[in-house]
């Protein structure tokens, strides 16, 4: 992967670049699944997160949770989350314009001083389309889109995904690029275009 196409991944649709990974240990939560299913996305997160070489916790000391997935059928069905509406600042209108836009994910993320990731709440609708994924394929698509903050554009048109024989896999060069990104040498978060340059050095 060249320096131009890693700086692609994030940049933004307005040309602004953005590179962030998590600042902290990453303590989930998910809601709406059966145990069959939550068993698979901890498998997931385990597995990009070992790629990262980062952590996981059981609790963060200021959300409890920081990394939130929610499983549900209906948009309006959010605001009816207990708490939900201090977590997510003008969570109404937002959950109005999704509806309206009949998106079926949304992604929210929350940073430190530093700039690095602190939160991450994940938001997805079961769709025909959704629900038409397989659970291993659907947790890992969404794990490796919440382990940095990749531009709004970057898996528009690929996914970060690959098959390999029957099973689908991180494709391998975004698998070198999140364990790249993590190099404690570098920064956790910058908006200097020439960090791609850094990121392709590592790969």
């Amino acid at each position: 992967m060249q320096a131009d196409e890693i700086e692609a991944l994030f940049t933004r649709s307005d040309d602004s670049f953005a590179f962030a990974r998590w600042g902290r240990p990453i303590a989930p939560v998910v809601f709406g699944v059966q145990d069959d299913t939550l068993s698979v996305i901890k498998g997931a997160l385990e597995a990009v997160v070992t790629l990262a070489q980062h952590q996981m916790a059981e609790t963060d000391p200021e959300l409890g949770s920081n990394m939130m997935l929610f499983f549900f059928q209906d948009w309006p069905e959010l605001p009816e989350v207990p708490g939900l509406d201090r977590l997510i600042p003008e969570l109404g209108p937002l959950v109005a314009r999704l509806e309206a836009a009949e998106a079926n994910q949304y992604r929210i993320f929350r940073f430190d001083d530093a700039g690095a990731i602190q939160a991450c709440f994940v938001f997805l609708r079961m769709d025909e389309h959704l629900s038409a994924v397989p659970a291993e394929t659907l947790a890992l698509s969404q794990i490796v889109q919440s382990i940095l903050l990749w531009s709004d554009t970057a898996f528009r048109d690929r996914s970060p995904l690959a098959v390999a024989g029957e099973r689908t896999i991180l494709r391998p060069d975004i698998a070198g690029l999140v364990r790249a990104a993590y190099d404690p040498v570098l920064p956790p978060a910058t908006q200097d275009k020439s960090h791609a340059l850094r990121l392709m050095a590592r790969m």
